[in-house]
């Protein structure tokens, strides 16, 4: 009975749609037989995805009649990650007290006046505090961040795609009517305090190495600059400091609204909406003073003595160990030569010494094959390259037992050395396909793209697609790698140094090492010991 009924509404159906009836298979049970290719009626007919070669999602930029770049990329999904990326960073405070834009940062998304726009007072803007302004967020499934570095202060909301336009109203609220209440300004020290606290004590002491590096680089000018706030400076900056450099650098012209997932003329429309005639709670009219200075590279060394026996505790401690880290000029990311800069640093390579060593780790990097295999005593080997819009630093950071620091210090400057002889092409090609794949798959992230887009259109005014850059990654020749490691090593060395440094050579001795053909250092003979 049961059986009959299921069939008579399975007819009842295929009569409906006018479908062809079915068939009987070999079972006993009759099934209708409706064919995979066969349109179901009342659906729309679907669109499929299809690859031709070419990049249907172009990166649209748009200049605001206040100098405002709005960019935007289009990407299928719910969500959205919008923000304003600005060029202000530590490097700019040359004419100002020193961590500032650390200040900044800790203050974002924190308590902001009503915003008035064209006149009027906007009600969805009115955060009495941070929690209002992350509730407001969470309605439409949001999180914040601000991130500041030497030459950029980004602030960043991914959010649904239907809560845009109160993701662009709140960016505007938070960047350009911030309060900067004393009750503010006073959490944010103790924030600061806490944070170099922090620094000084954690065991990896690769973000303290990379400020002194910078310090010796570019001695007290535009990158060299501190990142983080000077203790000695955290009671003297106050309102009036922050609105005196906000006044300055917190500009139209040197902003961009960059959105990835959304429609371009939507984040148009917000941004003529909230972002154009708003004017920022610190303008006071007076004339402008930006500092347009360009980075002057001096070389040199910054050493910090440092009892590091205590630095990690637990049942494992990580042995005492002494951190070296070594630097050249490079070039700055306008330059042609940026790719085979970016492919020499994916070259070295490098790690820990306790890396897993799983696919893509570069555990066939050079350091790892000439440094870490070979001399098991070495901690870490890892190269790094920085670059900014007018220089760059590539550098290699080496960890040791204070006992071998003059040891380590020869091995880093050798590789310094090799990077100017033979290279083979199979590393060459390995190195190229590497780093590529490292594009790619980081671009899959939409945060990634959207800090990609920003920064490409705050630098340059348009960006470059990944497929350009994967060409110009791929023209790379061993040439190339040659002539740009010859010419970074006719640069002076920046050094820096942290912890039992009883071991370390002079600077003269490195910087004679790196100008010798195998990058040994002078042999220093004694008549006592």
């Amino acid at each position: 009975m049961a059986a009959n009924m299921a069939r008579n509404r399975a007819w009842v159906g295929i009569r409906r749609y006018e479908l062809p009836a079915y068939r009987r298979f070999s079972s006993s049970s009759p099934y209708p037989s409706i064919p995979l290719s066969t349109p179901l009626p009342g659906v729309p007919k679907p669109v499929f995805a299809r690859v031709d070669g070419q990049e249907k999602y172009e990166t649209k930029v748009t200049t605001l009649e206040n100098g405002l770049r709005v960019a935007s990329q289009n990407k299928f999904g719910q969500f959205c990650t919008v923000g304003l990326l600005i060029n202000s960073g530590s490097r700019h405070e040359t004419k100002y007290l020193s961590g500032i834009s650390h200040f900044l940062e800790k203050l974002a998304f924190s308590v902001s006046r009503p915003s008035v726009v064209h006149g009027s007072c906007h009600s969805t803007a009115r955060f009495g505090s941070k929690d209002e302004i992350l509730l407001t967020l969470e309605k439409h499934g949001g999180i914040c961040d601000c991130q500041t570095s030497r030459d950029t202060t980004m602030y960043a909301v991914s959010a649904d795609t239907k809560g845009l336009d109160t993701v662009v109203s709140l960016l505007s609220e938070v960047v350009l009517q911030p309060q900067l209440s004393d009750e503010e300004l006073e959490m944010t020290r103790m924030a600061v305090r806490f944070e170099l606290e922090d620094l000084n004590m954690r065991p990896d002491p690769e973000p303290l190495l990379t400020e002194m590096i910078h310090a010796a680089a570019y001695r007290d000018n535009t990158v060299g600059l501190p990142r983080f706030c000077p203790i000695e400076n955290i009671d003297k900056i106050n309102r009036n400091t922050l609105h005196a450099y906000m006044n300055n650098y917190y500009t139209p012209d040197r902003m961009v609204l960059a959105g990835v997932g959304i429609e371009h003329e939507q984040l148009l429309e917000c941004a003529r909406k909230y972002l154009q005639e708003v004017k920022p709670v610190w303008e006071s009219g007076k004339p402008k003073s930006v500092d347009n200075s360009i980075a002057q590279y001096t070389g040199g060394i910054v050493k910090v003595e440092k009892d590091m026996s205590d630095v990690s505790l637990g049942p494992t401690p990580i042995p005492e160990l002494s951190h070296i880290m070594i630097g050249l000029q490079s070039c700055s990311f306008l330059e042609d030569d940026f790719i085979p800069y970016a492919v020499l640093n994916m070259m070295m390579g490098g790690g820990g010494s306790f890396s897993a060593g799983g696919p893509g780790k570069g555990m066939f990097t050079r350091l790892y094959l000439n440094v870490l295999n070979r001399h098991h005593w070495m901690y870490n080997a890892t190269s790094y390259h920085h670059s900014y819009e007018d220089t760059g630093l590539l550098c290699i950071h080496a960890s040791a037992d204070p006992r071998q620091v003059r040891e380590m210090v020869e091995i880093i400057t050798r590789e310094f050395t090799l990077m100017a002889g033979s290279v083979g092409e199979v590393e060459l090609n390995r190195a190229k396909t590497q780093l590529k794949s490292m594009l790619m798959m980081n671009l899959e992230s939409r945060p990634v793209i959207f800090e990609d887009v920003g920064r490409q259109v705050l630098a340059t005014g348009k960006r470059k697609l990944p497929i350009e850059l994967c060409s110009l990654i791929s023209n790379v020749k061993a040439s190339d790698i040659k002539r740009v490691a010859t010419k970074m090593l006719r640069s002076k060395p920046a050094v820096a140094a942290l912890g039992d440094l009883s071991e370390l050579p002079d600077y003269d001795q490195i910087q004679a090492a790196l100008s010798s053909k195998d990058g040994r250092l002078p042999r220093s003979y004694r008549l006592f010991r």
